[in-house]
C-alpha cells in the first residue's frame, strides 16, 4: 500500500466541504459532537497548514465551544499572544519539549484552576518554532501525552511512536482533563476523518464510523 501522507501530496480534494475539509460526498459533518467544556484549547496554526484538507486540530476547535484558533504566519509580522496569559485560566503549552511534564491527573490537581492549553498545529518544523519564538510564553509550563500511538493507520507518516495527529493528541489530553467521554468524542470525530479521507484516495480503512 502507498504510504497516505504522500498520497495526500499527490491528490488534492476536489469541491471540499467548508467545515470538514473533505468531499461534499463524504462529509462527516453530521457526527460532529459540540462540547462546552470548563477547559479552553487555544490552537495556534500556521498558515500554510490552513490549506492541508488533512489538518485535524480545526475540526477539534469546531467541536469545542470554549476554544478558538489563532493564525501565525500569515504576514511577516509576528502574532502576540500575550492577551492569553490571564489568572482565570492556569495556561500550558502542549508540546513535547525536553522539558515539558506528562500531563496526568496528579499535574491536572496541582491547580483548582481551569485549565488553558495552547496547542501548537503544523508540521514539526512549523509548530516547533511557538515553542521558542513567542517569548510572551517562555515562562508557560510545557506539558505533554506519552500516550504511543497504536494506530495502524493514518492521515499522515508519523516518524515516533507517540506521534499523532492534532486531535488525537487533543482527544487524550482533554480525556486527562475533563474524562473518557470527551476523549472517547473527539477520537470519534478523528477515526471518522481518517475513514472518509481513506476512501477519498480509494483506500479500504476496515473500520466503520
Amino acid at each position: 500500500m502507498e504510504n497516505p501522507d504522500k498520497l495526500e501530496r499527490k491528490r488534492k480534494t476536489k469541491d471540499p466541504c467548508p467545515e470538514c475539509f473533505l468531499n461534499r460526498q463524504l462529509c462527516i459533518c453530521h457526527v460532529f459532537p459540540l462540547l462546552n467544556l470548563k477547559t479552553r484549547i487555544c490552537l495556534v496554526i500556521h498558515a500554510k497548514e490552513l490549506k492541508r484538507t488533512t489538518n485535524t486540530g480545526r475540526l477539534a476547535i469546531k467541536s469545542l465551544v470554549n476554544s478558538e484558533m489563532r493564525v501565525r504566519g500569515a504576514t511577516k509580522e509576528s502574532l502576540d499572544l500575550s492577551d492569553l496569559i490571564t489568572s482565570n485560566y492556569r495556561t500550558l503549552l502542549f508540546y513535547p519539549s525536553d522539558d515539558a511534564a506528562e500531563l496526568n491527573k496528579e499535574l491536572v490537581a496541582q491547580d483548582s484552576r481551569p485549565i488553558q492549553l495552547i496547542v501548537p498545529d503544523g508540521n514539526w518544523r512549523q509548530a516547533s518554532k511557538v515553542h521558542y519564538r513567542h517569548h510572551e510564553l517562555k515562562n508557560i509550563p510545557r506539558v505533554m501525552i506519552k500516550t504511543p500511538n497504536t494506530s495502524k493507520l493514518h492521515l499522515r507518516a508519523e516518524n515516533t511512536l507517540e506521534g499523532m495527529a492534532t486531535l488525537q493528541a487533543i482527544a487524550h489530553a482533554l480525556g486527562v482533563i475533563e474524562g473518557d467521554s470527551v476523549k472517547q468524542a473527539l477520537l470519534d470525530l478523528y477515526n471518522a476523518k481518517l475513514e472518509r479521507t481513506l476512501q477519498g484516495r480509494g483506500l479500504n480503512p476496515g473500520f466503520e464510523l
